[in-house]
């Protein structure tokens, strides 16, 4: 997360955003700039993106990416990197969705102590969300926090398995297509 650069309410936050060139997250009257990206974090989000795309065509629910905000409460508007709703209403709207069910995030170092800690901490509050997955393209991991029936996040790890499984839309995808393009050493 970079450094605050305006303090606003949610209601201004989203008026200033709009008008905004570059992507802000919000959080508590406070708004930080989004940073590029690595080509290996495009790259797997896109093919996260794909998978539950291809999966869920036809079906109840859709997969948004990261151009497109998350809000939680009053309190933070985020963009994820990959997220699926199936509520009505976010499947109506054009610009803010509050009823997720599975948010993915992209780790980077400089990313994932945000993203592992107030990040998670905020999705905990929303009522749809039933799992929250962290992929290190680095490292190859893979973590699916899922909300067991005591509405607690248990820690699935599926690091060095051949396949991960999103119970939240009843999914299993292959790891090979998860990092799949991550082989190739980029140029310079």
């Amino acid at each position: 997360m970079a450094l605050a650069q305006h303090k606003l309410n949610l209601g201004d936050y989203l008026v200033w955003e709009n008008a905004q060139p570059e992507r802000h997250e919000f959080y508590r009257g406070e708004t930080f700039g989004m940073v590029g990206v690595r080509r290996v974090h495009g790259m797997v989000s896109g093919n996260l993106f794909a998978a539950l795309k291809s999966a869920l065509r036809d079906g109840p629910c859709e997969v948004f990416t990261e151009s497109l905000k998350v809000q939680v409460a009053d309190e933070a508007v985020f963009y994820p990197d990959v997220f699926v709703t199936c509520h009505a209403d976010d499947l109506r709207t054009e610009m803010v969705f509050r009823h997720p069910v599975l948010i993915g995030e992209v780790l980077s170092d400089s990313t994932q102590g945000f993203e592992r800690s107030l990040k998670f901490a905020m999705y905990r509050r929303i009522a749809e969300l039933r799992e929250y997955v962290l992929i290190d393209p680095d490292s190859r991991s893979v973590e699916v926090f899922r909300r067991n029936e005591r509405g607690l996040f248990e820690l699935h790890d599926f690091t060095g398995l051949a396949e991960m499984e999103l119970a939240s839309v009843q999914l299993r995808i292959a790891l090979t297509e998860v990092f799949s393009g991550l082989e190739l050493t980029p140029a310079g």
